[in-house]
């Protein structure tokens, strides 16, 4: 990754963090340096843009808003971290399979340095902690940049997961950190910057 970027754009609608992504992309060149935002949302419940409706069971007065990543429903809210991966995939060499595969061995790192044993599940990206989902990640790739990422569960309110089919899989369970570890949100943070730079390193 090239001399990269970090920036932080607070609690956000999900909507103004979505278009400023976008714009991000559409503006970038091949010699741009890779970026990493991190967020937070208001409540809101995101489908990728050919998630089905049916996966939404009720959503009170949550809003619904269909992206244009890949995968299926999911749910933002405060205490959740956003790690939005603005990355160029011509440059660093890498197919969609590999990108996944680098960021859920990522968050696999992330967790293990918190003593928590995370895993993969074959054919449903994201991460598990004891059979239930802590990360989701949900991409979308255009003109060999990548956009959107990943969302952590870190100490928020799981009760609006229960709204929702998530992420298409029936009787899936969610965690947090907090379930297990004690740790703030600006805390993860540095210590994401700190494995993104590694990464970085590893991928120059």
């Amino acid at each position: 990754m090239k001399d990269l970027h970090f920036k932080d754009l607070g609690l956000i609608d999900f909507s103004l963090a979505w278009q400023q992504m976008k714009n991000s992309v559409s503006k970038r060149s091949i010699t741009g340096p890779d970026e990493l935002w991190f967020a937070e949302h208001l409540p809101v419940y995101t489908l990728g843009h050919a998630a089905s409706e049916e996966f939404i069971i009720t959503n009170k007065d949550i809003p619904v808003i269909r992206t244009d990543r890949g995968g299926q429903v999911t749910y933002h809210g405060p205490g959740q971290l956003m790690i939005y991966t603005l990355l160029n995939l011509r440059r660093l060499g890498w197919g969609p399979k590999k990108l996944i595969c680098e960021l859920e061995g990522l968050i696999i790192t992330l967790l293990s340095n918190y003593g928590i044993i995370a895993e993969r599940r074959a054919g449903a990206p994201g991460i598990y902690v004891q059979d239930k989902k802590i990360a989701s990640i949900g991409l979308k790739i255009k003109r060999g940049f990548c956009y959107h990422g990943i969302s952590l569960n870190i100490d928020m309110d799981l009760k609006p997961f229960d709204g929702i089919i998530t992420c298409g899989i029936d009787s899936l369970e969610v965690t947090q950190i907090k379930d297990f570890l004690d740790v703030s949100i600006e805390e993860v943070k540095k210590d994401l910057m700190n494995t993104f730079k590694e990464l970085g390193a590893r991928a120059a």
